[in-house]
């Protein structure tokens, strides 16, 4: 339980709570939408307090369709890349053209406050203070001192759930929390809701009747092998359930595999499903079996059920709890680690067998006992 923060005079270390802050530039420099879907909350939360304040992502151009679905952010501005944030390289044929217009469209936006919300790298700092805002705070990663604002910036929470850690950003901004504050969510219409309903019945598949298999990822190390996902699929197809394999456009040839692998019918919807889509597809599914990527934040902020496979995530920051979620973990002794492909025999992938994947299943559906 973190406690209220003191009483503080307005403009001081509780910028949020100064009716003269306003535009708000928040460097969230990340591509994946699991790290969009755990920023929402605390977007939220700054919305509610302070529905005057004008927030301005700082992020990537090909995320502004998530992020105008989220909701309660004003205005992306686009993020050229830099050297030290290591999501995108920048292009070095438009460099240093494409910085000086970015930061002359920042300066432009007379922000009067920036912030680091992107992890526990400085060179997010640099490119907060790049902004020309009147105060500047946000993480302090580990090791880093600031040189300006130091009473506006939180020692980055290393072992806080990603959620927590912004809601902790913005409370230690002047933000109140409450119970309630790290619910996620994903809103849809109810014209993207009635299409669902159709597109189910299309497809010949009726809520809880389904389970879903996510089997890629963003990074190799991260994806649990193709065969357990097989082995997987045919138990869960024993125990009444259709088998159902998503992914985007760039996974096709681990569904592919998984299709060619498993030993029972599996309906591929992968690149066939837009974002609510797939959202409303997890809700409804009896669980989700998928690696820690966006698809296990995305049924998390709809309320499915999934069991997610951990290998060198770490679960402090990623895992959700909860009656609808379980998160397996290896217990190898180099796991979390920080490596996208496993420079050893890759111990974590099999640490985690069919049969620990099933039994959580089990634990969420107690009818799944093939």
């Amino acid at each position: 339980m973190v406690p209220e923060p003191p009483p503080a005079p307005v403009g001081g270390g509780f910028p949020l709570r100064d009716p003269d802050v306003r535009r708000v530039a928040l460097v969230r420099l990340r591509v994946g939408l699991g790290d969009l879907l755990c920023s929402a909350p605390a977007l939220r939360e700054v919305a509610a307090y302070r529905p005057d304040v004008e927030v301005t992502l700082i992020t990537w151009p090909d995320v502004a369709g998530v992020v105008q679905r989220l909701g309660n952010v004003h205005d992306l501005l686009p993020f050229p890349g830099v050297d030290g944030i290591p999501d995108r390289l920048p292009d070095p044929a438009a460099w240093p053209a494409a910085w000086e217009e970015f930061t002359a469209a920042a300066r432009a936006c007379e922000f009067d406050l920036a912030l680091q919300a992107y992890g526990d790298n400085p060179a997010a700092n640099r490119v907060a203070a790049a902004l020309g805002a009147r105060r500047l705070g946000g993480f302090a990663p580990t090791g880093w001192r600031p040189e300006r604002d130091p009473e506006l910036h939180l020692r980055y929470p290393v072992t806080e759930h990603e959620v927590r850690r912004h809601l902790l950003l913005f409370e230690r901004l002047g933000v109140p929390l409450h119970p309630g504050s790290g619910r996620m969510e994903l809103p849809v219409t109810a014209l993207e809701e009635e299409a669902h309903g159709a597109r189910l019945g299309e497809l010949g598949l009726a809520p809880e009747c389904y389970a879903v298999l996510h089997p890629g990822a963003s990074s190799p190390s991260r994806r649990w092998p193709v065969p357990s996902y097989a082995e997987v699929a045919g138990r869960l197809a024993r125990a009444g359930l259709t088998v159902v394999v998503t992914g985007s456009a760039g996974e096709r040839p681990l569904v592919d595999e998984l299709v060619a692998t498993a030993t029972v019918p599996v309906l591929d919807l992968c690149d066939r499903t837009d974002l609510a889509g797939l959202a409303l597809l997890l809700r409804d599914a009896a669980v989700l079996v998928g690696n820690d990527t966006g698809t296990a934040h995305l049924a998390a902020a709809v309320g499915g059920r999934s069991v997610t496979v951990f290998q060198p995530g770490d679960p402090r920051r990623w895992a959700h709890r909860g009656p609808r979620a379980r998160a397996l973990t290896p217990g190898v002794p180099c796991a979390p680690c920080s490596h996208l492909d496993c420079p050893i025999d890759f111990p974590c992938s099999r640490a985690t067998t069919p049969d620990r994947v099933m039994g959580a299943v089990r634990e969420l559906l107690p009818v799944a006992t093939a």
